[in-house]
């Protein structure tokens, strides 16, 4: 599985007045995808974490190519990886849209970034590495589709799998994940996923 974008930090996980929301869109043909059901699995996971208020999250479901094209451009590697996440910083919720945007004067009230979106970030997903992998990654395809999906926002949330103790922390967050909200009971016997460390 991919890797975030380095350097981040965690993110806020509180956004100004309103609910989390997930926007998808599927832009391959290669796998069928129940944008619904991901949609309703990224909402579940994202109020487990503790996400609360106006808070925004982006998933798309792309072909091998741009799939390739996405981890040449942000990870370095020449291949169709299975799942990307590019997190947002808070810092860039704080960058103001122009100039002047946040001075101060007798007509401006102060500016409060709680009352602002949180913009929580993207996750890009590929079914077609899913399916390939399935069999000796999670077991079936539906589960990882299941596990990419909860694998992808550990990582927009700021959780990483670079050390032995990152990689079982975020396994185990996983497997609390998809029992609660894919399987609604224990893990399958053929869910074989195991902890990765980074190279």
């Amino acid at each position: 599985m991919a890797e975030t974008r380095p350097g981040l930090s965690k993110p806020r996980r509180t956004g100004g007045d309103g609910s989390p929301e997930v926007f998808c869109a599927d832009e391959q043909v290669a796998v069928a995808v129940d944008l619904g059901r991901w949609q309703s699995l990224a909402l579940d996971v994202l109020e487990a974490e503790g996400v609360r208020g106006a808070a925004e999250l982006t998933i798309v479901f792309v072909d091998e190519s741009t799939m390739r094209q996405l981890n040449a451009q942000y990870m370095g590697n020449n291949y169709a990886t299975d799942v990307l996440a590019f997190p947002l910083d808070a810092v860039e919720a704080t960058r103001t849209p122009g100039p002047g945007a946040l001075t101060k004067g007798p007509d401006k009230n102060e500016f409060d970034i709680a009352d602002l979106p949180l913009l929580l970030g993207d996750v890009v997903i590929c079914p077609a590495v899913a399916v390939k992998q399935a069999p000796s990654h999670a077991g079936t395809e539906d589960d990882e589709m299941a596990l990419l999906l909860v694998h992808g926002i550990l990582h927009v949330l700021g959780n990483d799998h670079d050390t032995p103790d990152g990689a079982i922390a975020m396994q185990a967050l996983e497997r609390k994940h998809l029992e609660s909200f894919h399987w609604h009971s224990i893990a399958p016997d053929n869910f074989r996923h195991v902890p990765e460390v980074k190279p």
